[in-house]
């Protein structure tokens, strides 16, 4: 492919084109414009810009205007052809680098967050987008009430204020499963706060996972799955918070990683609570809201819409059916276990 060093250099036989059809009163072939396409093409991948190229073709045009006998409007007709043809085929090679680079983004960052690729050149590949793997990094996931698109509005949007406020801090921002991804220095917690209020506000009550910063190339894609497995993990036991970090819920991962001696103690903790009139849940419910609140009866019952009476009267039935009183300290943190593994579980709706 010819390449030319200036603007110049792509107004070839352009000079001689506009003689003939002022001459002749033509209009310029699929060839010709083709040709000119090609150039443009050409003049875009060598990286000049287009100001300048249409400048170079209007002088060239007004150098080679006809003195003599010919058509002016044949000329501008030309004139209009061949410029046209020449941007256009400028733009379709500025389309054709974008959606290389799109997809030379997207394969990098499935590479990243799959791990599916050398760490050495992975770490290479990072480099072109901002990122040091060398350094520690956290991962923030937001998910919305609809599906994030990249280059979509809350996105774009979420990407001006992050970089409003940070510059190009190393910040890697994408969309990955319908899910808004920010990837920013592990030392830098501050980024990812300002992410999760930019999705909320952005969002209208987006929720955002961040995972703890890891280190190495291996690091964002812990730290990735972290957030993904906190962001169920709230879905799973109906926690409300907009912001949730992995660092804080480390005790649920811990307490189903032996699923089987979780299920055991949902059944001979709670189980007695299934031949209260109702079933289970209104007094599963009534010992999630008690716990959740810190033991506060008033709260407690307020949070259900009962009085204080009803809820005494509910704890009171619990301790009668399983043995177990929820304000005794010797017997809350089992029967408060065991809640959690019923929420995690989704007992009693689903058989152990």
């Amino acid at each position: 492919m010819a390449e030319y060093g200036t603007p110049d250099g792509y107004l070839r036989g352009y000079a001689g084109l506009l003689a003939d059809v002022s001459a002749t009163g033509r209009r310029l072939t699929r060839d010709e414009i083709e040709a000119r396409r090609a150039l443009g093409e050409q003049a875009a991948e060598a990286g000049h810009g287009l100001r300048a190229l249409v400048r170079a073709h209007l002088a060239a045009a007004r150098a080679a205007w006809p003195g003599g006998p010919g058509s002016a409007d044949s000329a501008l007709a030309a004139v209009e052809q061949a410029v046209d043809a020449f941007a256009e085929g400028f733009e379709r090679a500025q389309r054709h680098a974008v959606r290389q680079e799109e997809a030379a983004r997207r394969e990098f960052i499935d590479d990243l967050l799959y791990g599916r690729s050398d760490l050495g050149r992975l770490a290479e590949r990072a480099e072109r987008f901002g990122l040091r793997l060398s350094q520690t990094h956290a991962v923030a996931v937001a998910q919305g009430p609809a599906a994030y698109d990249e280059g979509g509005p809350v996105p774009r949007r979420v990407e001006r204020a992050l970089i409003a406020r940070f510059g190009d801090r190393s910040i890697l921002l994408t969309t990955k499963g319908g899910r808004m991804l920010c990837v920013a220095p592990g030392d830098q917690e501050e980024i990812l706060t300002h992410f999760a209020k930019q999705v909320y506000a952005a969002t209208d009550g987006g929720r955002v996972a961040i995972g703890r910063p890891q280190p190495g190339a291996g690091g964002v894609v812990q730290s990735y799955e972290e957030a993904l497995n906190t962001l169920e993990l709230a879905e799973r036991l109906h926690l409300e918070d907009p912001v949730l970090r992995a660092a804080d819920l480390l005790v649920y991962p811990v307490l189903t990683r032996d699923r089987q001696a979780m299920a055991d103690l949902v059944r001979a903790a709670l189980e007695p609570l299934t031949t209260a009139r109702g079933g289970a849940q209104p007094l599963l419910d009534t010992l999630t809201a008690y716990f959740d609140c810190g033991c506060v009866a008033a709260e407690a019952a307020r949070r259900l819409s009962l009085s204080v009476r009803a809820l005494t009267y509910r704890l009171e039935r619990i301790h009668r059916l399983t043995g177990a009183d929820p304000a005794d300290p010797a017997h809350r943190y089992t029967l408060q276990t065991a809640v959690i593994g019923a929420r995690l579980l989704d007992w009693p709706a689903r058989q152990l």
